[in-house]
């Protein structure tokens, strides 16, 4: 998933930082161990969450980007229920999706790349 590393390395490296920080994480859904993709929910608050996806930038560099805007768009559902029902939409369109749950009051996603 992140260059040359497996994605099971990768999400298992995330978990470490988050808890290393105080934060808890967790594994909502495992998918392929060397070439999955993640989505990264971030739960902050009952009423505050946030949903980030890999990207490319211009540069061809990784990034994340915040989709919790978009998923809320066009829905009546509050904003965690909202992203709960992406992600079932998006595992049931591939099953490889990996998806990483942070539990943080502060909102740190410890990603080491830039979020947008």
């Amino acid at each position: 998933m992140i260059r040359d590393l497996k994605t099971s390395i990768w999400v298992s490296a995330l978990i470490k930082r988050a808890e290393i920080g105080g934060a808890f994480a967790h594994i909502i859904h495992k998918g392929d161990a060397d070439f999955g993709s993640a989505l990264i929910k971030i739960v902050i608050s009952r009423q505050e969450a946030k949903l980030l996806t890999p990207s490319r930038d211009g540069k061809g560099d990784l990034i994340w980007v915040d989709l919790s805007t978009q998923i809320t768009k066009n829905t009546t559902l509050g904003l965690e229920a909202s992203i709960d029902e992406y992600i079932k939409k998006r595992i049931s369109q591939d099953s490889d999706l990996w998806v990483v749950e942070i539990e943080d009051t502060k909102g740190r996603d410890f990603l080491i790349e830039r979020v947008e």
